[in-house]
């Protein structure tokens, strides 16, 4: 027989319900942090709005794409894998 207590339980589904903003606020610093910065430009038009975040600005796919030295490897998927990182260590810990 297994025993459930409601309170844990309660606790744990809040704590999962918090995950994905915490994780697009993180995301999102992430993200910021590997765009490449000459002007600022990109940087200042990258938003996060909700669970979306938004490079407004022409040239992101290219910067995306490497073009840049200053992110070889762009700044989607490295944000993608932090991501997955972060969300894994959340749910981990509850």
């Amino acid at each position: 027989m297994v025993k459930i207590d409601d309170k844990i339980f309660l606790k744990r589904m809040d704590k999962l319900e918090d995950i994905p903003e915490l994780a697009m606020k993180n995301g999102y610093i992430h993200l910021r942090n590997k765009t490449p910065i000459r002007s600022g430009n990109a940087r200042n038009k990258t938003k996060r709005n909700n669970l979306k975040i938004k490079s407004n600005y022409p040239y992101a796919g290219k910067l995306d794409e490497g073009w840049s030295k200053q992110a070889p490897s762009g700044f989607t998927e490295p944000t993608i894998d932090f991501l997955k990182r972060f969300i894994d260590t959340q749910v981990g810990k509850i």
